[in-house]
């Protein structure tokens, strides 16, 4: 369930006097998270829903570091979900806490800790007036770049304020920034390194001492915020860096990385990936399967990363072919088939970084791993199905047009009604649990490639995007 998600209405209580007659006790950010999180677990809940692939590494560490009540910056590569994770944060909070009703901070009804909050406690008592905060609205983010101010992180001096009569020397006439408005909340801040230094420094003070300086006053603000960060391994230690001071602060410090099984990685397409069409579990394979081998081939940068939305925009790329086919080709089932999975290499290919020397060789290089990644996929699915009747009707002059224009009912006529290449067609679609027509095509299109890639039948490619399978040799193309 979101946080955004409002699972019980706010408390009917309205005054101060209210909240303690209720028994309601007041806990620092750091308890209320470790204690829910301990009652998660012993519950046996998954307090981290939609985290895919870190069960067995990352969660157990930002679990102990939470219970130790640490500040956590997560290192990793682009793409690997430490943001997504970060978020999940706020779904540890209370559902509703307290806040002294009208405060510029939240500040809790039991403590108050600006000047006009003490005031006017002192003055209520018992009336003072609280309302109530969703834990969604207690978390904060922060995309850090390089233009952004001590007075958008800390604050500083608001001259409206000054204006209107109040002294320099006056704690009011702060504006507050990000982190003390994350008061009794969570702040996160994504790509730290991109701070500059001398911005950073203005954090140490918030992450030891739990205060806030402004421009030299005197005013400590005793602030109960946890602060969390992302930070990629590369720009930690060249482009940007976190000063050693602010590093030394984060009690703990996690390394993200990707799935670590290809079914984690099928696992977060299929989660993440908005389709507008069919796409087949085999081909979301095949995309999970080029996205891994990307991560490894040495002409790719992988101090860059290849992100968790390289596969992600390929298999929504891979849906789109599909929807435009049925729409130009009047197809009622928009399904996606191996032929839309040449449409994401031109797409991708702005998605990660090549090493130097490889200029001109992008498209060849990826074109090779999506043929690899689905010759694997053929033999992981359709391994021991006997194929030869399909080649030994290609032989016979048969042959198969597929394209982005053509329809499914096309593919599968022109493979003929004879008896034992229907009965290879139906043994197919059992293994990749094809029912409809437009499954079908997909799926006899795919053994298809599969013979074309272990050179059992040849395939030809016009300039109109058309691919023509019959019997002949296939040249040997390998990157």
């Amino acid at each position: 369930m979101a946080v955004t998600d409002i699972d019980t209405p706010a408390p009917a209580l309205k005054t101060v006097g209210e909240l303690r007659a209720s028994g309601h006790v007041e806990r620092e950010i750091r308890d209320e998270i470790r204690n829910n999180l301990l009652a998660a677990l012993r519950a046996g809940d998954d307090p981290w829903a939609g985290i895919v692939g870190f069960d067995d590494t990352v969660i157990p560490q930002l679990e102990r570091a939470l219970i130790a009540g640490h500040d956590v910056v997560m290192l990793g590569e682009r793409g690997q979900g430490k943001t997504r994770l970060l978020r999940t944060l706020a779904g540890l909070l209370d559902e509703w806490t307290p806040v002294i009703d009208g405060s510029e901070l939240d500040e809790h009804p039991y403590n108050p800790i600006l000047p006009a909050s003490i005031r006017r406690a002192a003055e209520l008592g018992d009336d003072l007036p609280i309302g109530w905060r969703h834990r969604s609205e207690r978390y904060s983010e922060k995309l850090a770049t390089p233009d952004t101010s001590v007075a958008d992180l800390v604050g500083d001096i608001d001259p409206m304020k000054v204006a209107e009569g109040r002294s320099l020397g006056d704690p009011e006439t702060i504006a507050f920034g990000l982190i003390p408005r994350a008061h009794r909340g969570i702040i996160a801040i994504n790509e730290l390194p991109d701070l500059a230094e001398r911005i950073q420094v203005s954090m140490l003070n918030v992450m030891e001492e739990r205060d806030i300086q402004v421009r030299g006053y005197s005013l400590r603000l005793p602030l109960d915020v946890l602060v969390a960060a992302s930070a990629n391994p590369e720009d930690y230690t060249n482009r940007g860096r976190i000063i050693t001071p602010l590093k030394d602060r984060f009690g703990a410090e996690i390394r993200t990385h990707y799935p670590l099984d290809l079914e984690d990685e099928v696992d977060v397409i299929e989660q993440e990936a908005d389709l507008v069409a069919s796409v087949p579990s085999y081909l979301i394979e095949v995309l999970a399967r080029f996205t891994r081998y990307a991560r490894e081939h040495p002409s790719i940068d992988q101090r860059s990363g290849v992100s968790a939305r390289f596969s992600i925009a390929g298999a929504e790329t891979v849906a789109a072919a599909a929807l435009h086919r049925s729409a130009v080709a009047g197809e009622e089932f928009p399904v996606a088939r191996p032929v839309d999975l040449q449409s994401v290499i031109e797409v991708l290919r702005g998605k990660i970084e090549f090493e130097s020397g490889e200029e001109g060789r992008e498209l060849e290089i990826l074109d090779y791993l999506l043929r690899k990644s689905v010759a694997d996929t053929v033999r992981a699915h359709l391994g021991g199905v006997d194929m030869r009747p399909l080649v030994t009707a290609l032989e016979a002059g048969e042959e198969v047009l597929t394209g982005d224009r053509v329809p499914a009912g096309d593919v599968l006529t022109a493979l003929g009604d004879d008896g034992d290449v229907s009965d290879v067609i139906d043994d197919i679609a059992d293994r990749l649990d094809a029912t409809e027509d437009a499954e079908r095509a997909s799926a006899a299109e795919l053994a298809l490639e599969g013979l074309y890639l272990a050179r059992r039948i040849g395939k030809d490619t016009d300039e109109y995007g058309r691919t023509t399978y019959l019997v002949e040799q296939a040249e040997d193309d390998d990157a």
